[in-house]
């Protein structure tokens, strides 16, 4: 009677195994949002931004009716509906400094480069002070899990701003990293890659240096679907570009679409077999900003508060807690290590001088 009632309690363990998450992605997709404020992250639209005066707004009834709520909580699910329905319920944010929870900037520099690189790297560097396109001389996380056993060739970058292939060091890294109006270049180009070139070739950039969102996304996606990478970076621009422009209005509502399409990202990796149920996404930021009524416009060394950012994440290897309080403060540096152990690997093993990972948000 004990073989017959082993081999049962076996089966039931295994079935229970299998209903259980995995505690590893196979998969990690970060998206980041340049000069996202944790202030609009946690509390949706600022009152004190509503206006044409303080924020450039046109049309501040229609914007108010889109984007105020009587609570913090409404407003922010106003702004980011897939990230407070979906990916905290289902995961963790962190940086929310109201309710205890700190992500801070430790660079000292407070705006892209520097950020970007010590996000990417694990850790800051003081050589790297502007924004001007230097090669990085730092390894980074990317480059480094490509060269791991099963992701060579499976790690790509499509960012907004043109100053990334030389943050991430292309030439060094290996890496595909499509940046700026920099044209999709494949053997076979999709009908939608051809579509996405002509648009780039045609249209009007974002800034200068600095693609379109809607073009990276869509970029971004068409090589999710072809490719099929393990690891796949997305960096949006927009948010910084129009809080620089002074126009409030216009960041909410990029932040929006922002989000928008980290639903139709998420939507897709579920309908893929080689995604769905294995994969995680991390969402951040590269600085903070000021407050109003004019630092919000702005970041740096001199603006306080800008060192403030925030990081969400969900999938296989995250821990489920929703919103962190009353939490430790970690740092920007720890994203790398933590990106690079949802995938089981030890990133500061053979980066010293990498910050660890974040582990009350790994499973």
């Amino acid at each position: 009677m004990k073989l017959p009632l082993l081999a049962t309690l076996c089966c039931a363990a295994l079935s229970l195994a299998s209903a259980l998450p995995s505690q590893q992605a196979s998969n990690v997709v970060l998206v980041t949002l340049d000069g996202l404020r944790w202030q609009e992250a946690f509390r949706g639209a600022d009152e004190a931004l509503l206006s044409e005066e303080a924020g450039g707004v046109e049309g501040v009834d229609a914007l108010r009716d889109e984007f105020w709520r009587p609570s913090p909580a409404e407003r922010r699910r106003a702004m980011m509906p897939f990230l407070w329905d979906t990916v905290v319920p289902a995961g963790q944010i962190l940086g929310n400094v109201e309710r205890g929870s700190r992500v801070r900037v430790t660079n000292g520099r407070y705006f892209s480069y520097p950020g970007y690189q010590e996000l990417l790297a694990g850790f800051p560097d003081e050589r790297i002070d502007s924004n001007d396109k230097v090669l990085n001389p730092n390894p980074n996380v990317l480059e480094w899990i490509a060269a791991r056993p099963g992701f060579e060739g499976s790690v790509a970058a499509f960012t907004a701003w043109d100053v990334f292939p030389y943050i991430l060091n292309e030439p060094r890294a290996g890496i595909l990293v499509n940046s700026g109006n920099e044209l999709l270049d494949d053997d076979t180009l999709t009908p939608r890659q051809q579509l996405l070139n002509d648009l780039m070739r045609t249209g009007l950039p974002e800034a200068a240096g600095v693609r379109t969102d809607e073009l990276t996304f869509y970029a971004a996606l068409e090589h999710l679907e072809k490719a099929h990478p393990r690891v796949l970076y997305i960096a949006f621009d927009r948010t910084d570009t129009n809080a620089h422009e002074r126009r409030y209005d216009r960041y909410l509502r990029s932040a929006r679409m922002a989000d928008g399409y980290l639903r139709i990202l998420w939507d897709k990796l579920q309908s893929m077999e080689q995604y769905a149920g294995t994969t995680t996404l991390v969402v951040t930021s590269d600085h903070g900003r000021g407050d109003p009524p004019d630092d919000w416009r702005s970041h740096g060394e001199d603006i306080a508060g800008a060192h403030l950012i925030w990081l969400a994440a969900m999938g296989p290897g995250t821990e489920p807690l929703g919103e962190r309080v009353d939490a430790p403060t970690y740092t920007q540096a720890q994203a790398a290590a933590t990106i690079a152990a949802l995938l089981g690997l030890d990133y500061p093993a053979a980066v010293p001088q990498a910050a660890p990972a974040i582990d009350a948000l790994l499973r």
